[in-house]
């Protein structure tokens, strides 16, 4: 018996999740939320949504998803909704799925008080929380989270993890977007208060796509964090007196030590990744090093197998030719899978098996306390001159899968 799922938010990024969420051979029925009607029509009048969606299943108001007996909630609205919508959802006794970031406002404080936030209420409501952070399924961060497993890193030494994403590489048009809808429009206002307060935001509010594959794998969460900002220099029509770039030395749990780049500002096409380095053996650049040398790993090595069913079930609305995904070039397998590293079907699939089967999913609300906190307070650290903070921890995290 399969599951009835929501989802909310059917924006650009939503929309990238939508079919494939649809298509899982676990969901059973599919129910829509947006506050924009033009978006829950886009997906209501395709023919293909008709076996699993139902009319009555659409909403414009979030309260009004709420009441119905929608099991789970797919949360992809915008990034300052992302954890208020999580724990009223929790609290109405919906599982919830929620998109990167947890949440993303100038104020460091309030996000770290919206980590704590998300995490008692998972353990207060009982309800299945899944963080969507895309590097957590990435090639790279699922194999080495095998060998992690396997004992081959030894003790861990030293991990780094960065984003390179220029402002001028899409990011401008994002924020303008982001703002321009209709909770856009309210969001600005709420920006205005944070300006008036004098609160600064910065790149590290959003670091989970650097600090989430390293602290995965090592199973393990940040300490201690002393961080330096770039101040920005190009790019001050958006950045005014914010940092265009943080970067963050952090000691680990376990010892380890890790730093972690978030640049807003920089001569880069981009990039999002990882390396982590043990006293056995060391991950770098699709590369495992260790005494013995140095081993070239494929992408297609790297990553989990899905279910075959699902694989089939995807299969449809990637409109692949190939039947057999092991055939596809790197590029191809990449786009079936979909973005972010061919993240996304794996996310989905996780999520969406995780409430069917009664079990906690991978990626739990304590991930993602874990991943944002590192950044919230590295950023207070930067806006202090690089004084060394401690990092707040979560106890009571169940077992990682």
């Amino acid at each position: 018996m399969g599951i009835s799922l929501g989802l909310v938010g059917l924006g650009s990024f939503g929309n990238c999740f939508a079919p494939l969420f649809k298509s899982h051979p676990l969901v059973d029925r599919i129910a829509l939320c947006d506050q924009e009607p033009e978006r829950l029509k886009f997906w209501a009048d395709k023919p293909a949504f008709r076996d699993k969606f139902n009319p009555k299943d659409a909403f414009t108001e979030f309260d009004d998803i709420l009441k119905s007996d929608i099991q789970a909630l797919v949360i992809i609205t915008q990034h300052w909704l992302h954890a208020p919508m999580s724990v009223k959802a929790m609290q109405a006794g919906k599982h919830v799925y929620c998109a990167v970031p947890l949440i993303t406002v100038p104020d460091a404080d309030e996000i770290l008080g919206w980590c704590d936030q998300v995490v008692r209420t998972t353990q207060k409501t009982g309800q299945l929380f899944m963080f969507g952070e895309t590097t957590y399924y990435r090639p790279q961060t699922m194999y080495c989270r095998r060998r992690a497993a396997q004992g081959a890193f030894g003790d861990f030494v030293y991990a780094e993890g960065e984003y390179f994403h220029d402002v001028d590489h899409g990011l401008r048009q994002v924020w303008a977007n982001r703002l321009g809808s209709k909770s856009g429009r309210a969001h600005a206002k709420e920006l205005e208060a944070y300006d008036k307060r004098g609160i600064i935001s910065g790149p590290m509010h959003y670091p989970t796509h650097s600090t989430g594959g390293p602290i995965s794998v090592m199973n393990a969460h940040a300490v201690k964090v002393s961080a330096l900002p770039f101040a920005a220099r190009l790019h001050k029509d958006h950045c005014e007196d914010e940092p265009s770039n943080e970067t963050g030395l952090y000691l680990m749990s376990n010892g380890a030590h890790m730093r972690i780049c978030e640049y807003r500002e920089i001569g880069h096409p981009g990039r999002e990744i990882f390396r982590l380095y043990g006293n056995q053996g060391s991950f770098e650049n699709n590369t495992w090093c260790d005494k013995k040398g140095v081993t070239p790993v494929t992408e297609s090595d790297m990553r989990d197998p899905l279910p075959p069913e699902v694989v089939r079930a995807f299969q449809g609305w990637r409109k692949i030719a190939s039947p057999d995904p092991s055939k596809l070039s790197a590029k191809e397998l990449e786009d079936f899978l979909g973005g972010h590293g061919g993240s996304h079907s794996y996310l989905v699939h996780e999520f969406v098996s995780a409430v069917a089967e009664e079990r906690t999913p991978a990626c739990t609300a304590w991930d993602a306390a874990h991943f944002t906190a590192a950044g919230a307070v590295a950023h207070k650290s930067a806006l202090k001159g690089g004084v060394m903070l401690d990092v707040p921890h979560w106890e009571g995290a169940p077992k990682r899968r």
